[in-house]
């Protein structure tokens, strides 16, 4: 790693989920175009999170790899705490380091609630929430031992704000909104190792959208520039969600009102009985939105 200059990732070995298109692709692509060695990991889902085909990931990193960067592909399975340990493993026995992992594998699944099945909940929550979790704690020890270390997790605008909330994502939702609170967690007990965790909140087109190919616009290139950032050495905040959009970045996160002393005082509006928090909901819901 290149000490002098934080935006460098020469040296640095790093791993990006659901690296076979769209953003995964835009961030390694990106990265070892840096000097960073990538790992590419894609299982070769289909867009509803079923299946897989290892042939997807390896031609993309063929593509790359012809381009002159050191890229490397890998296809196993990250649903379960087991799986995620092996890829890490596998990652720390080839190269001797994992400077950064960048968690972008997911899909969206539009079931409503009176249909939403326990399986697909599941198995949404094991990809999106479980698996960074998991490959956060693989790579944990390691990253503690070197004093550094930067992880990203993805979350989404469709989880995070009631305006752009969609009918029948609830399974995405939960999965979208347990990233932050890993991510908050997971920032504290980093600190002190030089362990980053933060989460991108990223919005581009790709396959997920229906979108094969090269997009008309929110190009996930447009994107990759702010999550480079979060895993390079330059960053040294966590706990933040970086909203990414058309080449433009928001970072934000949920911050206590000044002059709250939780839990015994929320500097908020008093009141002892239902009938009184009925009376009073104008402004208690007023008070909820000046105190943001």
């Amino acid at each position: 790693m290149d000490r002098h200059d934080p935006l460098s990732f020469t040296g640095q070995v790093g791993l990006v989920t659901g690296a076979a298109g769209g953003l995964g692709l835009a961030y390694s692509r990106l990265l070892a175009r840096r000097g960073a060695q990538v790992v590419m990991h894609d299982v070769g889902a289909g867009v509803d999170g079923r299946g897989g085909d290892p042939r997807r990931i390896a031609g993309v990193v063929a593509d790359l790899a012809a381009q002159g960067l050191a890229v490397h592909p890998a296809h196993g399975l990250i649903d379960t705490r087991t799986h995620c340990r092996s890829l890490v493993a596998d990652v720390l026995q080839r190269f001797g380091r994992l400077d950064f992992i960048i968690h972008n594998a997911g899909w969206v699944e539009y079931q409503p609630i009176d249909a939403l099945e326990e399986d697909r909940f599941d198995a949404m929550m094991a990809i999106a929430a479980k698996a960074p979790l998991w490959l956060a704690q693989a790579a944990w020890t390691s990253m503690q031992d070197a004093r550094y270390g930067r992880i990203v997790l993805t979350t989404s605008d469709r989880a995070l704000y009631p305006q752009y909330v969609q009918k029948g994502l609830a399974a995405y939702a939960a999965a979208k909104l347990a990233a932050v609170g890993i991510v908050n967690v997971l920032a504290a007990e980093g600190a002190p190792h030089g362990i980053v965790v933060n989460a991108v909140s990223p919005v581009a087109k790709t396959r997920m959208w229906g979108v094969e190919g090269e997009p008309d616009e929110l190009h996930p290139d447009a994107v990759a520039a702010g999550v480079a950032f979060l895993v390079s050495a330059a960053c040294v905040d966590g706990g933040w969600v970086l909203r990414a959009s058309n080449g433009q970045f928001h970072a934000t996160r949920s911050v206590e009102a000044e002059g709250v002393t939780y839990p015994r005082d929320l500097r908020a509006v008093q009141a002892a009985s239902v009938e009184e928090v009925a009376a009073q909901w104008a402004r208690v819901a007023q008070a909820a939105v000046e105190l943001r």
